[in-house]
């Protein structure tokens, strides 16, 4: 038996979870801060509840998602700019949950690292907390990963946990038909979907992340580091108000491969298709200094990025001018950007570049 000295502890292995808790303790407030109908009990426990009754629901389908923020974090990472990063992870959940009709209830974070350091870890929280709160949902609990030898030093993943919950028979899409107008909300950027091809831009420009950015004020980094833009209120005014048929989120794939999805399946008759009038916006600085900087065809772009637009919605021809005065007053900028048609897949007319 060994004597005379101390044994090894769990810290010793590069674990503290005395900072793990303190980290608990911080974030407290700004996870209670998001409490909404049907929250239950607080952060600490080993699972966390929700009760649907309180939240107003009679007869509820539960809807899910999950999602993270890709290479950016890469971008908040290196530059140390964590305070919105979680903006981003709520947004890339509960932008797509909206889209098949439900209302986000709450949201379940995983944070992991190689070594917590409790004012970055807290840093992060707190934005994924102020995604909630903006979105409507409560940030019920989550999970603090320390993981050393695993991530190289200051390096963390994150994940996000989205649920929510509609009527029964309150789905979307349905009922998208022929002559359904699409209405485009502009994007705050370029969101949270291809960042590895960004930041490859960004090599070939031969910029640094505190360069002054070339196409807006402020250094490259931070303007990068804009967070994506969360659609969850307004969306549902407009699904409460009537007429709204379907709504595609434009992450990854672009508009190319996104408003498909709300089309129905072709039947032998044919098929229904969006078609997209490219001159009915401008092209945001942002993308254009990729595309310029790339030497991007217009086709690459269009299926890589958001290109300004960042939620479509396809509305009843007759509910279109409502509906875009509707989501004007939420705070939206509108576009009309085209109609459903007959054919297959998206449909372009005019040039974005």
């Amino acid at each position: 038996m060994t004597t005379g000295h101390n044994g090894l502890t769990y810290a010793d292995a590069g674990v503290d979870i005395d900072a793990g808790n303190a980290l608990v303790d911080r974030i407290k407030p700004a996870a209670k801060a998001t409490n909404r109908p049907g929250t239950m009990g607080g952060l600490g426990g080993f699972g966390a509840l929700f009760d649907l009754k309180a939240a107003g629901y009679k007869d509820p389908i539960l809807v899910a998602a999950t999602d993270g923020v890709g290479t950016k974090l890469r971008i908040a990472i290196d530059t140390g700019h964590v305070d919105t990063i979680g903006v981003d992870l709520v947004a890339m959940c509960v932008n797509d949950l909206v889209c098949q009709g439900a209302e986000p209830l709450f949201f379940l974070d995983y944070f992991a690292t190689g070594k917590l350091e409790v004012d970055q870890a807290a840093r992060i929280v707190e934005g994924i907390a102020k995604g909630c709160a903006d979105s409507g949902c409560a940030l019920i609990g989550g999970e603090t990963a320390e993981m050393p030898g695993m991530y190289h030093k200051g390096d963390f993943d994150l994940a996000g946990f989205a649920v929510g919950a509609m009527e029964r028979g309150q789905d979307l899409p349905r009922g998208v038909a022929k002559g359904d107008v699409l209405l485009g909300l502009a994007s705050s950027g370029v969101h949270s979907n291809g960042y590895s091809f960004v930041r490859k831009v960004v090599e070939l420009s031969g910029l640094g992340w505190d360069a002054p950015s070339p196409f807006c004020e402020g250094s490259l980094g931070a303007a990068l580091l804009t967070p994506t833009r969360l659609y969850v209120r307004q969306v549902l005014a407009a699904i409460r108000a009537g007429g709204v048929r379907g709504l595609a989120h434009i992450t990854g794939g672009g508009l190319t491969e996104n408003p498909p999805r709300v089309l129905p399946a072709p039947t032998e008759n044919g098929g229904l298709a969006c078609e997209i009038d490219l001159g009915a916006w401008d092209l945001p600085p942002v993308f254009r200094w990729l595309a310029t900087t790339a030497n991007m065809a217009e086709p690459e772009l269009l299926k890589t990025f958001n290109c300004g637009i960042g939620m479509i919605l396809v509305v009843a021809e007759d509910r279109a001018d409502a509906l875009t005065a509707l989501l004007q007053a939420e705070g939206e900028t509108v576009t009309r950007l085209g109609r459903i048609v007959e054919g297959q897949g998206v449909i372009y007319r005019g040039r974005l570049l």
